[in-house]
């Protein structure tokens, strides 16, 4: 009994301190944020990075998730009599959950990881102690530009999802399924209101921060050779998509 007291307290003091460097992290590239000189050429880039080269996934991803949003939500509308309000129920859920959700966990997927990967492979070929023997400060130079880029790409890309959703459903709804158009995006207006809106945005932007630097901190403590990279990049993933689902589920239930 008291081995297996003395194993969890080390898993828990562990982790702890994990979660304070991790936290300590964050903090010093936030700072770095605000302090001049500004990487706008690498910004850029980065926002490129997160952006148009995950958008072929996010048309994809989000055009099916109203597809299917369209058929599950008619089927259950019609057993009420209700099928009027599927556009609303599909344009709610994407605003609401589905969109930020969904669109962060493919990024997280597609450039989370290739941060991940990238970052690391700096860490065992030693650039990033390169940077640190030149006097130049690694966080401003690898991990701001991505944090900001993040924060800036995910609200886009998630309104991206929530637009291509809602007509990936009017495709099925009013095209397949027979429901009037006009009351497709009438009632839609009446029932869909700024906050939530402002409930999407909130989260959209909270997730672009975790994928960011949960993805930015694996990569820049990753272990070396193949095996580190691997196993950061895999943890990087793993970890983004739990906080994601966490924090959103959080985030929701104080601002429902």
């Amino acid at each position: 009994m008291t081995n297996l007291l003395r194993i969890a307290g080390r898993y828990v003091l562990s982790a702890l301190r994990e979660m304070g460097r991790m936290f300590l992290f964050l903090l010093s590239a936030l700072e770095m944020i605000f302090k001049p000189p500004f990487k706008f050429r690498q910004l850029l880039k980065q926002m490129r990075f997160f952006g148009n080269k995950s958008m072929l996934v996010i048309l994809l991803t989000g055009s099916f998730t109203g597809m299917v949003l369209a058929l599950q939500l008619y089927y259950i509308l019609r057993k009420f009599g209700s099928e009027a309000l599927l556009g609303p129920g599909i344009a709610l859920s994407l605003i609401r959950e589905l969109g930020p959700v969904l669109s962060a966990l493919m990024v997280t997927g597609r450039a989370g990881s290739a941060l991940t990967a990238e970052i690391g492979m700096m860490r065992i070929s030693e650039q990033i102690d390169a940077l640190t023997a030149m006097a130049l400060n690694p966080i401003r130079y690898l991990i701001v530009p991505n944090i900001v880029a993040a924060l800036i790409v995910f609200p886009l890309i998630t309104a991206v999802f929530d637009v291509i959703g809602i007509y990936g459903g009017y495709l099925v709804g009013v095209k397949l399924l027979g429901i009037s158009g006009g009351t497709y995006f009438s009632l839609m207006e009446d029932y869909v209101e700024m906050k939530d809106v402002l409930l999407g945005l909130y989260k959209s932007i909270s997730f672009g921060l975790i994928v960011s630097w949960i993805s930015c901190y694996k990569g820049f403590n990753s272990g070396f050779g193949a095996a580190g990279v691997s196993k950061a990049t895999t943890e990087a993933v793993v970890l983004s998509s739990i906080l994601i689902l966490v924090w959103d589920y959080s985030l929701g239930s104080f601002l429902i």
